[in-house]
């Protein structure tokens, strides 16, 4: 019978049978990157799987520095190794020496072509960006009830602004009920009119567990949405179509409630500030006003009053005196102006040619001057003007002036 073997030695056979496996100590495989984290000490832990299964990877320091490009999530790779066993926690996983880029994953191809087609039909301009309420009466949160996300915002907003108002709608945010949940969510807070502002949030995870905020019923919900949305989904690395959908993208849920909700300290400083600043603008202009009054006081006008009002009839006795001057100088020059005008009127009115001793010769019938000896007849009827009347003549002949003259 064989003994019992204890776990570390358990794992210890199976790391022993992986690596004396001459297919698994030296073989490439071709997969999809998920989980991607770098972590400062240089080494590269992921996953690398294909539709049907996943493997954990990691690939150290020394190998990773040696990469020609930066991987991750999404990348489609050929990776270089070992299959082994970490006998500490059991964990089977590849220990990755090289890797080569092949392309981009059908999650990330789905994420570039709906992002592109979303961009195009405006869903990401930043004139539909609503502003963020600056003191919202009630925040909304879509997101899990359960994990760190949902405290890390309550501690947060309990820190910048306590007696806070939040609304949670539970909802998944991984799995394939997940989006359609988050939509209806977002539809139900606008339809009731529930906040004032959304935070649609969940913790970090490779691009299929965020993959929710990714779908095109969610990007739409947000959208449409007239409520202003922070979208904090993931870690600062993380992008989702959310994110550029959402009016305000947080980096982290917890950011997500910096940005809502501002520090009351901050808002009590600034109340004061207005006041002081209120105080000291009522102050200078008391002392402005003051300053005013005592020059007006001091005045000789308000002391006397009557002397301005005396100044202003004399200005206005000098103002009468000199119109009528002037009325009286542009009178004259009408009146000599005037009489020219009569006197050159007179020199050409009929009447005072016949006071030389002329007459005028008007036809009695028509009334019309006769100025020739052809416009009358023997036996016509003439009116003969005088300067101090008329004779009515008739004429008996006519004579020619050059008969009369020889």
């Amino acid at each position: 019978m064989n003994r019992d073997l204890t776990v570390s030695e358990l794992n210890r056979r199976v790391a022993t049978l992986l690596a004396e496996d001459p297919g698994l100590s030296d073989l490439h495989v071709l997969g999809e990157l998920t989980n991607f984290k770098a972590y400062p000490s240089g080494h590269l832990y992921f996953s690398l799987k294909d539709d049907k299964a996943v493997v954990a990877c990691v690939m150290f320091r020394g190998q990773a520095q040696r990469l020609a490009f930066r991987p991750q999530d999404g990348d489609r790779v050929r990776v270089g190794g070992q299959a082994s066993l970490y006998e500490k926690d059991g964990r089977y996983q590849l220990y990755v020496s090289s890797m080569q880029r092949q392309g981009l994953g059908d999650l990330h191809q789905a994420f570039e072509a709906m992002k592109e087609r979303l961009q195009k039909e405006g869903l990401f301009d930043p004139a539909a960006k609503k502003p963020l309420p600056f003191l919202p009466r009630t925040i909304g949160v879509v997101t899990s009830p359960a994990g760190a996300v949902i405290r890390d915002i309550l501690t947060v907003l309990g820190r910048r602004f306590p007696g806070f108002r939040l609304i949670l709608h539970p909802v998944p945010v991984q799995g394939p009920d997940a989006a359609p949940a988050i939509a209806e969510a977002i539809r139900t807070f606008n339809r009731l009119r529930l906040a004032d502002v959304l935070v649609v949030a969940r913790g970090g995870g490779s691009l299929e567990d965020l993959w929710a905020f990714n779908e095109e019923v969610v990007a739409r919900a947000v959208f449409a949405s007239e409520i202003p949305v922070v979208s904090a989904v993931g870690h600062e690395t993380d992008f989702t179509i959310c994110d550029f959908v959402a009016d305000i993208r947080a980096a982290t849920p917890s950011a997500a409630a910096e940005l809502v909700m501002p520090r009351r300290e901050d808002l009590v400083l600034r109340v004061l500030q207005a006041m002081s600043r209120g105080r000291n603008a009522v102050d200078q202009r008391l002392r402005l006003s003051a300053l005013q009054l005592d020059r007006l006081l001091r005045s000789p006008v308000l002391r006397n009053p009557l002397v301005l009002l005396d100044r202003r009839r004399e200005t206005l006795d000098r103002l009468l005196t000199r119109l009528q001057h002037a009325a009286s100088t542009k009178l004259g020059r009408e009146r000599t102006r005037m009489a020219g005008l009569v006197s050159g009127l007179q020199a050409l009115s009929p009447l005072h040619v016949l006071s030389k001793g002329y007459g005028m010769v008007t036809d009695k019938k028509t009334g019309r001057p006769v100025i020739s000896t052809t416009m009358i007849q023997a036996g016509d009827l003439l009116d003969i003007w005088m300067q101090d009347g008329i004779l009515e003549c008739q004429v008996r002949s006519i004579r020619d002036r050059g008969r009369m003259e020889s």
